[in-house]
């Protein structure tokens, strides 16, 4: 009776913790951004601030994504993306590794 009783228990909790993992829907995979996502998803240089800009972007740290918005206060709203390389510490390799994330409107 004792072993009828630890197999029916261990039967039971063996189909306890199965039923969770069985009934779970798996989720589908995410969707590639599509062309129209893509472009919302760019920063706009003349409205990002520091810390995005500093988020956001490969090898910008705190002091260029400070430098790059004292350019903007200093010399108003950038007018290409370009305009960047005009910032010390920005060169066009840099440029070319985020300006698919980058625009000007």
């Amino acid at each position: 009776m004792r072993k009828t009783f630890l197999a029916s228990l261990l039967i039971a909790l063996f189909g306890a913790f199965s039923l969770p993992l069985s009934a779970a829907p798996a989720s589908p995979p995410p969707a590639p951004l599509a062309p129209a996502q893509a472009e919302l998803a760019q920063l706009n240089l003349n409205t990002a601030t520091a810390i995005t800009l500093q988020s956001h972007l490969t090898g910008i740290g705190k002091a260029k994504a400070e430098a790059i918005v004292a350019y903007r206060e200093q010399h108003g709203d950038f007018a290409s993306v370009e305009e960047l390389l005009e910032i010390k510490g920005i060169g066009k390799a840099l440029l070319d590794r985020n300006r698919d994330k980058l625009t000007v409107k």
